[in-house]
This record gives structure tokens, C-alpha cells and sequence, in this order.
């Protein structure tokens, strides 16, 4: 809401007439005071509902941040590398010494 100059210095005349000049000083640091507290509460206000606002989404950032990771961390190579270098430690069947080998039979 905004006020001319204008509109202003009506609602500053309206209030010396009805209250008098006596009066002015007084009213004036009341609406003053009241103005601040207006002010502290909406900063309450708008502080607690950043505060409740803020945690889900930096739960979420984090996660993401862990999902990015794994990401990164993730390399299908490495997990064939190490499957290649298991094979290759297991010690290989001689099938030429064991009797129950069924193959083809040579006549």
C-alpha cells in the first residue's frame, strides 16, 4: 500500500485535529513501537518458516550429492578387472587325470 504526500498530510492533519498537538509526541512513539514489533514478529515469522523449509531441502541436496558420488565412484572396468584376475588365480582342471571326465571316446 503506498501513500501520496498528499494522503499523508491529510491523515497528519486529521490526526493533530482529533487528538491535539499535546498528544502528537505520544502517538507518534507508540505507533513507532508498534511498527517494531510488527517488524520483529514477521522477521519471527519469516525466520522459522526458512528454518522448517531449509531441512528437507538439505537432506535432499545431500542425497544428491551421494547419488553424484556413486556415481563418479562407479566404473564397470574395475569390476571386470577383478573378475579377470580371479579367473586367472583359480588353478585350471586337468581333465587328462581325472577318471570320471566323460568326453568324446576315441575307438
Amino acid at each position: 500500500m503506498e501513500l501520496s504526500i498528499g494522503e499523508m498530510l491529510l491523515i497528519a492533519v486529521a490526526i493533530v485535529v482529533l487528538f491535539g498537538p499535546e498528544k502528537l509526541p505520544q502517538i507518534a512513539r507508540d505507533l513507532g513501537a508498534g511498527v517494531r514489533k510488527m517488524r520483529g514478529a514477521m522477521e519471527d515469522v519469516k525466520t522459522e518458516i526458512l528454518k522448517e523449509t531449509d531441512n528437507p531441502v538439505s537432506e535432499i541436496k545431500k542425497e544428491i550429492e551421494k547419488v553424484k558420488q556413486q556415481a563418479k565412484d562407479f566404473n564397470p572396468m574395475t569390476d571386470l578387472e577383478k573378475d579377470a584376475i580371479a579367473e586367472r588365480s583359480k588353478p585350471k582342471e586337468n581333465l587328462a587325470e581325472k577318471d570320471d571326465h566323460e568326453g568324446p571316446v576315441s575307438r
